[in-house]
């Protein structure tokens, strides 16, 4: 006769093919967000300047625009030796080895047993092998949730290691223009001395020939002193920024040596995509709207908990006295089992599972816009400072070349006998001064353009989220 259970495995297999318990189903939309279509702060400088430079962009190679050999050679060399993103590539790891687990809660497993032994007076011997299946068919769909919950963590995962790479990149592109603006800062301080030692060696063969008097020998003095101590400062400064850029590329200080070279404040012309493109290209917008997907999921988990657990078991073997009689041993044993579990109370825990589940995804939502509105802000903020900066180095270099041509004719005017020496001290001041502020400037409007690189999103964009928005 038909086992029973046998009967019912027909309707269910057709009870399996049921959808997803989660609000959303299987492919849920992402939740809108707060975008415009157009920058408050775009400029009509900002555009592609050639198609060699969109797929640099592309390709999430945007140093590339920089036009330095120096730091294109080095960038990759993070991917290498960076321990932070050797901990995030971990992560994904990790997260995939739980996809592993989750799809594979959905297969039937499958066992084999083999098992001899003696008893009794006098002693008889038995031997028994067999071979046992079980399976849970996800009738209601939250096996399903959960593995579609796993791949939304994966894919956060994946795009939580694109942010850090993003990142270290960015630290590490900040950090070497310092040490590039240091190197020429470093070269002007060393020309300020040696105009400081020069106007030293004036003003101490005045002071000897009786025309200077001693102020203005203690003055010359002081301001070479002083231009001295200054570089002493800068040195420092560029050592300790080289060495964040060794621990960048998992190096000890001691095993990275940046040798000096030329530096060119060159900022690229950088797309300022539209608010839209945005959250294609942002990871941290990525990930985001993944742990929204995974909460979404998540919630189907849980209600599956309000429906009966069923299982499927069946076995087959043999038994026979010995082990050397168990292949031609005519006694057969089987089994098939069907089982059925279902809570019918439980004080309000499973609603209370529900409740928390749609609470994580409200949460998750909310922060997905957040993460939105954060990235459109720092775009906005990096777009007003770099126009803001253009006009304040224009202006600075203004005031350089003034201040120099000024200190050159106060010189002048000190060895005619018609000035004195404090003024030629204040104006020496005024345009060293001015001409280190132009370099910092320079500097700052370069970090502000890595700044928005970063906040567009390098380039990066998720394959999983292609053509959502």
């Amino acid at each position: 006769m038909t086992p029973r259970p046998i009967l019912l495995l027909p309707a269910i297999l057709l009870l399996a093919a049921c959808g997803s318990l989660a609000p959303g189903g299987a492919n849920p939309a992402a939740p809108q967000a707060p975008v415009s279509q157009n920058w408050k702060s775009a400029s009509g400088e900002i555009a592609w300047i050639s198609a060699d430079a969109r797929q640099q962009w592309q390709s999430g190679e945007w140093w590339r625009l920089f036009d330095d050999a120096a730091l294109n050679a080095l960038m990759p060399r993070i991917a290498v030796g960076n321990q932070n993103l050797a901990q995030m590539a971990a992560n994904v790891a990790q997260a995939e080895a739980l996809l592993q687990q989750a799809e594979a809660a959905r297969w039937p497993t499958f066992g084999v047993n083999l098992s001899t032994g003696r008893s009794g007076k006098p002693a008889t011997g038995s031997a028994a092998a067999s071979v046992a299946a079980s399976w849970s068919p996800d009738l209601w769909g939250d096996q399903a949730d959960a593995v579609r919950a796993q791949k939304a963590n994966v894919a956060a995962s994946q795009a939580d290691l694109a942010a850090a790479q993003l990142s270290a990149q960015g630290s590490f592109a900040q950090g070497y223009f310092a040490v590039r603006e240091a190197d020429v800062e470093l070269a002007l301080l060393d020309e300020i001395i040696a105009g400081y030692k020069e106007a030293a060696q004036m003003t101490q063969n005045r002071y000897d020939a009786g025309i200077a008097a001693h102020t203005d020998l203690l003055q010359a003095q002081s301001a070479l002193a002083s231009a001295r101590a200054s570089r002493e400062q800068l040195a420092a400064s560029r050592d300790v920024a080289e060495h964040a850029l060794a621990l960048l590329l998992g190096l000890p200080p001691a095993a990275f040596s940046l040798p000096r070279a030329d530096w060119s404040p060159t900022v690229p012309p950088i797309p300022a995509a539209l608010p839209s493109d945005l959250l294609l290209r942002r990871p941290d917008i990525a990930s985001a709207e993944r742990a929204v997907a995974a909460a979404n999921a998540n919630i189907g988990v849980a209600r599956g908990a309000y429906f009966p657990n069923i299982g499927l078991t069946g076995s087959a073997g043999r038994t026979a006295s010995s082990l050397s009689e168990l292949l031609s041993a005519p006694i057969r044993v089987w089994s098939l089992g069907l089982s059925l579990a279902e809570t019918l109370f439980d004080g309000g825990a499973r609603s209370g599972a529900v409740a928390q589940a749609e609470a994580r995804h409200q949460a998750a939502t909310a922060s997905y816009r957040q993460t939105v509105l954060n990235a459109i802000g720092q775009v906005e903020d990096a777009l007003t400072q770099l126009t803001a900066q253009a006009r304040q180095i224009e202006q600075t270099r203004i005031a350089a070349e003034a201040a120099d041509g000024a200190a050159r004719r106060m010189m002048n005017s000190y060895q005619a006998g018609i000035a004195a020496y404090t003024d030629v001290v204040t104006t020496m001041a005024a345009a060293v001064n001015a001409r280190r502020n132009l370099l910092q400037l320079e500097v700052q409007r370069q970090q502000t353009a890595l700044a928005l690189i970063q906040a567009l999103g390098g380039g990066w964009q998720a394959p999983w989220e292609a053509g959502r928005y």
